[in-house]
């Protein structure tokens, strides 16, 4: 059985943002519309989403690249270190993406690293109305170091 250990958000969350070309417009209006309690919080964003988001709501975003070009790849790997708290992630479901895999591979991440995230407009409109988005709470991630050093052991001894 795997550990848990609890990592800590902070009252001002890192927040990255990303939609795919169909939703960047519904994740404007989004941010628009939610701009009071952002403006709380430290916002990420991959490239063209970012770029929407600081012209479009007049808010500081910190880019990463293009989604196509790296940029999901980076999203991860800063919720693998822990640097980012939330992701507000527009996706639609209907459009094949060249970089559906990176997609998924985020999305895993995400799920893996048990930080909050919202896939739709709903969803996202849920997770700013918490009381839980405003206050600093421990979130639980499982470690996972265990059975990685476990499967590596039984591929030394199969070789």
């Amino acid at each position: 059985m795997n550990k848990t250990r609890r990592v800590k958000m902070n009252a001002a969350k890192n927040i990255v943002l990303i939609a795919h070309d169909s939703r960047k417009t519904d994740l404007l209006e989004w941010v628009k519309f939610n701009r009071p309690v952002l403006h709380e919080h430290r916002l990420f964003a991959t490239g063209t989403t970012g770029g929407l988001v600081q012209a479009g709501a007049d808010l500081p975003v910190t880019r990463f690249k293009s989604g196509p070009l790296g940029g999901d790849q980076q999203v991860g790997a800063k919720i693998a270190d822990g640097e980012l708290d939330i992701l507000i992630f527009f996706w639609d479901p209907l459009e094949p993406q060249p970089h559906d895999p990176d997609v998924k591979a985020l999305l895993r991440i995400a799920v893996l690293y048990n930080i909050p995230t919202a896939c739709n407009r709903a969803t996202a409109d849920f997770m700013v109305a918490s009381s839980l988005f405003h206050d600093s709470y421990e979130r639980l991630v499982e470690d996972h170091s265990a059975a990685r050093e476990e499967y590596l052991q039984s591929r030394a001894l199969a070789r």
